[in-house]
């Protein structure tokens, strides 16, 4: 972001604009998808290469010279608008190649995209070791994002437990609501990406705000932060492996109710914690922040029928995202209102609502 403002101009308030450019264009697009039905009508493969390669081509139009804040912003959306093909579509893929072990199997591709998201704050932190251009970060994560489509087109077909939706009524999604486990999962997984995204956007803002009271403690941001972001993925696959042995909504309600506990103590550990309790603080709570993320994810899959699979992940994916516009633009607004170290106060909203919801699931009528 230093480098953006700088190099066009931006404002200061670019981050937040930005993040909810990309978070609004894959609200619009999984909505789309959802309601046209599209991983299920079509082979969901297909439709995951041909977003890859779209975001790759929108992603690498971000270094261009004449670029400003709203072009960027375009961009973004667009962005967002792609990825709407890549994550959701992931889950339908994993859940039509497994009925069992489905939490552990989307425990590792969760696992994945957590990587993926924490991966551009690691060649940041390799940029400035190897003075690397701001663009050349931009590049590589468009070629990673091109090659990850053609591997998945080259080597995973479409699942043996597929099973192709004929759509009637496009409106007929709103019907997944009537079942009661399918709400709980629902709200449950809105309540935990209420927290997680403007979390993650605001990893860096953290830190800084650390080192505002406590001046150069922590020097390389962009490393921690991978750190933060990326322990996350390991506890995507771990939490996977439990469920199995645990329950699945058991395992994400004591995620949430953790990654809850971390947002009310957040501003005592930002005002008193040492250096390294700190960040190994933020590191836990990158680890329980997503944990429970692939575990919403099977519950939604395992309460929706198997011909709308796809469909219902999109739609509950579409509603989560925008939820996180509104955390994040209230975390970014509420600077102006709070001391900064109590801001991720607001984060607790999330998980309390989810632990409330989820611990109405029924896994009995599974």
């Amino acid at each position: 972001m230093p480098e953006l403002i700088s190099v066009f101009e931006l404002s200061s308030n670019a981050l937040s604009l930005l993040t909810s450019a990309v978070q609004s264009g894959f609200i619009i697009g999984t909505l789309l998808f959802a309601i046209l039905s599209i991983s299920d009508r079509f082979s969901p493969t297909h439709v995951f290469f041909l977003c890859a390669i779209f975001g790759s081509i929108c992603n690498l139009s971000s270094i261009l010279e004449d670029n400003n804040l709203y072009s960027l912003m375009i961009i973004r959306f667009l962005v967002g608008f792609s990825l709407a093909g890549i994550y959701p579509v992931g889950m339908k893929i994993a859940s039509d190649h497994y009925e069992k072990g489905l939490g552990r199997s989307l425990g590792f591709l969760v696992g994945a995209l957590v990587l993926g998201t924490g991966f551009p704050h690691l060649l940041k932190a390799t940029s400035e070791i190897v003075q690397l251009s701001w663009n050349m970060v931009i590049i590589s994560t468009s070629t990673l994002a091109l090659l990850g489509g053609l591997l998945l087109k080259i080597l995973v077909p479409d699942g043996p437990f597929r099973k192709p939706r004929q759509v009637k009524n496009p409106l007929d999604i709103l019907n997944l609501f009537s079942n009661s486990n399918f709400r709980s999962a629902a709200f449950g997984y809105f309540g935990h990406m209420w927290e997680l995204y403007a979390f993650w956007a605001f990893i860096p803002l953290m830190l800084k705000i650390y080192n505002h009271f406590h001046p150069d403690s922590i020097s390389n941001i962009p490393l921690y932060s991978f750190l933060i972001i990326g322990s996350g993925a390991v506890a995507c696959a771990i939490s996977g492996i439990l469920s199995e042995r645990f329950g699945v909504a058991r395992v994400a309600r004591t995620a949430l109710t953790f990654s809850g506990i971390c947002c009310f103590i957040s501003p005592l550990l930002i005002l008193f914690a040492s250096e390294v309790f700190f960040i190994i603080f933020l590191i836990f709570w990158g680890v329980m922040v997503i944990a429970d993320s692939p575990l919403f994810s099977t519950l939604i899959a395992r309460s929706a029928p198997a011909e709308g699979r796809g469909t219902a992940l999109t739609l509950v994916n579409s509603i989560g995202y925008a939820i996180t516009i509104v955390s994040i633009q209230i975390v970014d607004i509420s600077q102006d209102f709070f001391q900064q170290q109590y801001i991720f106060l607001i984060l607790a909203a999330g998980p309390i609502l989810g632990v409330l919801y989820i611990r109405n699931f029924s896994s009995k009528s599974l």
